[in-house]
């Protein structure tokens, strides 16, 4: 592993919310170069269906982004401040109570159990401050890490969008699962907030 590929601590980013052994930190257009990076792995790419694109592209949608208030978008970060992965709450719907999750941890931290502090952390944000009935996610119906990531979150499988995602010249179905507010009041785990 390059030095370029572990991101460097920032302790003096501002902690939003946090969970198990992690913390949010609002998304940031400096963000943009680490982002391309984790974008750019090959595992990332196959995995989340979004093509890495160009840094300037990026940039540009992040600026975006920050002014949509149909989204919440954060680094997370480790104790020390070493960003991790990427973690959103998008296309939210307050009227209907619901939003889509979105998370994607870089390649040295896979695997070590911050995927589910991360969403866990999400989903208190979604029910526990924000109006939510209904967090959604969607991930390839092969992809057994975020499959076990998700169930581990509390997340029921609902079905299949089959064939809905191109990539390297393959047609892949989608698995879409969801956590309702009752459910995640059913969770016994300690609340962001409790922490």
């Amino acid at each position: 592993m390059s030095s370029e590929d572990t991101a460097k601590p920032n302790a003096e980013r501002t902690h939003c919310w946090r969970g198990r052994g992690i913390a949010f930190t609002p998304l940031e257009i400096t963000d943009a170069e680490l982002l391309h990076r984790w974008r750019s792995d090959p595992v990332a790419a196959h995995e989340t269906g979004v093509w890495p694109g160009s840094l300037y592209e990026l940039t540009e949608r992040i600026e975006r982004q920050l002014d949509d208030n149909s989204r919440d978008d954060f680094l997370v970060l480790l104790p020390d401040g070493t960003p991790v992965g990427l973690i959103a709450l998008y296309d939210q719907q307050l009227a209907e109570g619901t939003a889509e999750a979105y998370l994607m941890l870089a390649r040295e931290h896979r695997g070590r159990g911050l995927a589910v502090a991360a969403l866990d952390a999400l989903t208190d944000l979604a029910f526990g401050e924000l109006p939510m009935h209904r967090v959604e996610a969607f991930t390839h119906t092969d992809n057994a890490a975020s499959l076990t990531v998700l169930a581990a979150a509390g997340f029921a499988p609902e079905g299949v969008r089959r064939s809905s995602c191109l990539h390297r010249g393959r047609r892949y179905d989608n698995a879409v699962l969801s956590l309702l507010r009752a459910e995640w009041e059913a969770l016994e785990r300690p609340r962001s907030w409790e922490l």
